[in-house]
């Protein structure tokens, strides 16, 4: 056994439960009001809509997926309207070749996206393109922003009305608090609609 190989992983997983440790105080507040946006969101007909690159790509589907079909087996309710935009390689593929790849987001929201919905734009960096794109044109469509963010996230932070920043720069472990997040967002979430189902 490589007694080095053991202490980077407990350096690993004492690194992410501390960040988690620190968020859990930090954001606590910031969680509550992104719960609060979704709840008026769907209430009102709307909608939730996840965008991000490479592992925050799977988190958008996988966030998106929780609410569309199911989050808890305890917790037995509809669907709720939830899409990722990372979903179809068709029209990623000819938004890249005819607008740029810093437009897959963006293109696509603007037909999508409705006044009163809500975006998370998960980016570990804040600078990802394409992120910054689709959150700056669901400001202009009266879309609520919200960063899952890390680093100083910039200059995806300025565009969001709601920032659940992770303090720190290392992409795993930023990952590892942003599903760790969305997770916390979307169950304080379901057990509002449990409680009161949507109309």
């Amino acid at each position: 056994m490589d007694s080095r190989e053991t202490a980077r992983f407990a350096a690993m997983m004492t690194k992410s439960a501390d960040l988690k440790r620190r968020i859990a105080t930090e954001l606590a507040d910031t969680v509550v009001k992104v719960v609060d946006a979704c709840e008026t969101s769907l209430r009102a007909g709307g909608k939730l809509l996840f965008c991000g690159n490479g592992g925050s790509a799977a988190d958008s589907q996988h966030l998106a997926t929780e609410m569309l079909i199911r989050l808890r087996g305890s917790h037995e309710r509809p669907s709720i309207a939830a899409l990722a935009l990372t979903l179809d390689p068709a029209m990623l593929t000819a938004c890249g070749n005819d607008y740029g790849y810093d437009r897959v987001f963006e293109r696509p929201l603007r037909g999508l996206g409705r006044a009163g919905d809500v975006l998370f734009g998960i980016t570990t960096s804040g600078r990802s393109g394409n992120v910054v794109k689709a959150l700056a044109a669901a400001r202009e469509m009266g879309i609520v922003t919200v960063g899952m963010l890390g680093g100083s996230g910039e200059p995806a932070l300025s565009l969001c009305d709601l920032a659940l920043l992770v303090p720190d720069t290392e992409t795993a472990r930023i990952q590892e608090c942003h599903i760790a997040l969305g997770h916390a967002v979307l169950e304080l979430l379901e057990d509002r609609i449990v409680a009161r189902p949507l109309a």
